[in-house]
Parts: C-alpha cells; structure tokens; sequence
C-alpha cells in the first residue's frame, strides 16, 4: 500500500491522554500499594510512550522490562499468529507484574502474552491498556485498567504506528485512507 495515501483524524488529544494517564497511574499505585516492586512490562513496541508517562506517575517502585510481541508486521489486520521477538530479561516468579499494551484489538496478542507469563508463576498478573476496541475481540481477554475504549478505526500516534510511521505523534488520530 502506498504511505501517502491517507490522512490522519486527531480522535483523543494529548491533553487528555495526560489526564488518563494520571488516574490510571493513582488507581494502579492504589492497587500495588503494599507491593515491595512493581514489574512494569511493556509490549513492544507500541507501548512504549505510554509506558513511559505511566511510570513516571506511578506512586510505587518499580522496575521497567519489556517483551516484544508482533501479529501485525507492517498491515492493518492482525495474522493471529502471535511471535515473542524479545522476551523479559528477569525473572517474574513471585512478582508483582503489570503489562502494559498500547492497544487490545482483537486480543491475540494480549491473550498469548498472559498465559505466558501465567505460566512463570507470578504473585499478581494484571493489564493496563492505553486504548481498548472490544468490537474486534476475538478472545476472553480483557485489561484490567482501560485508558480509552475506542470504535473500529485503525489508530496511531502516541507510540503507535503504521508501517512504523507516526509514532511521534503526541495524541491518537485515527487514518482514513485516501484514494
């Protein structure tokens, strides 16, 4: 597909992505409160302006690791075929974890992701989401913490991308595509 044929709608500003944030941070700080570290996992690679803002505004401390797992590549439809292309560098047994994910779409890659790390026998497992689109679900999962819930409309900025452009973007916009 040709990059230049679409424009891009902002859908959530950065201003409120910022305020999200900020209670997603105080009700996850809230929640991890008698935690001795928190494990902070982010999915590459979308998540990983949203995890940055997140940490910075938690009230807990914590460690940061990443995990990258890809069902995309460069389309817009997810393959279902989930691949772990950087796992984890420390061990999680007995920790407290939250993984952080840009966007729950159809939610193979969330759901592969979980049962995973389910199996490395944390102490607490949860979820925290930027944007969740429950009309494309295809699985059970759900985050545990939700920044937006969104229509069906292909997304990025705010680390998100399509064919790894517009991840500098500082608010959502969704593309339209034109001919």
């Amino acid at each position: 597909m040709d990059h230049s044929n679409y424009e891009i709608d902002e859908m959530i500003s950065a201003k409120s992505i910022a305020a999200r944030v900020e209670t997603l941070a105080k009700e996850i700080s809230a929640y991890f409160a008698d935690t001795d570290k928190l494990i902070v996992v982010g999915l590459l690679r979308g998540s990983f302006v949203f995890i940055a803002d997140l940490v910075r505004e938690l009230d807990l401390p914590v460690e940061v690791d990443f995990l990258e797992a890809s069902s995309y590549g460069n389309t817009t439809e997810s393959s279902r075929e989930v691949r772990i292309l950087k796992d984890l560098r420390g061990e999680i047994e007995g920790r407290d974890i939250l993984v952080v994910e840009d966007i729950v779409d159809t939610g193979h890659t969330l759901d592969h992701v979980l049962h995973l790390l389910q199996s490395r026998k944390p102490k607490r497992l949860m979820t925290c989401a930027l944007l969740d689109k429950p009309s494309r679900r295809e699985t059970g999962v759900k985050a545990d913490w939700t920044g937006f819930e969104i229509e069906d409309k292909f997304v990025v900025g705010y680390g998100i991308d399509y064919a790894q452009r517009n991840r500098n973007l500082p608010h959502i916009g969704a593309v339209r595509f034109t001919s």
